[in-house]
């Protein structure tokens, strides 16, 4: 995923997607790099159009979140009570378990 990530800083920063490159942007990041790693990522993205790719990996994504987003017609939200005192000694328990 670092050398992915790294690609794509690289991209961001209009600079050339070289193995020298992406293992200088790990090195810089205190990831130790691995040259293969780096060699197999720069030929595996010969001919792609990074844009294009991020644009339809992003797509679907906000597709899929919209309709979670928007309440059904007529559909009301119900609220419970809640009760307080449960949730201050929920919240009590936790933080002694922090503590030990």
């Amino acid at each position: 995923m670092e050398y992915i990530h790294a690609a794509l800083l690289l991209h961001s920063a209009k600079k050339e997607i070289t193995e020298t490159n992406v293992v200088s942007v790990l090195k810089a990041a205190g990831i130790a790099a691995d040259t293969a790693r780096a060699k197999a990522l720069v030929s595996s993205l010969q001919g792609v159009n990074i844009e294009e790719a991020v644009a339809k990996a992003a797509a679907p994504v906000a597709v899929a979140a919209a309709p979670a987003a928007v309440p059904a017609a007529g559909a009301e939200k119900k609220k419970e009570p809640k009760d307080e005192k449960k949730s201050e000694e929920e919240a009590a328990a936790g933080l002694a378990s922090l503590f030990g």
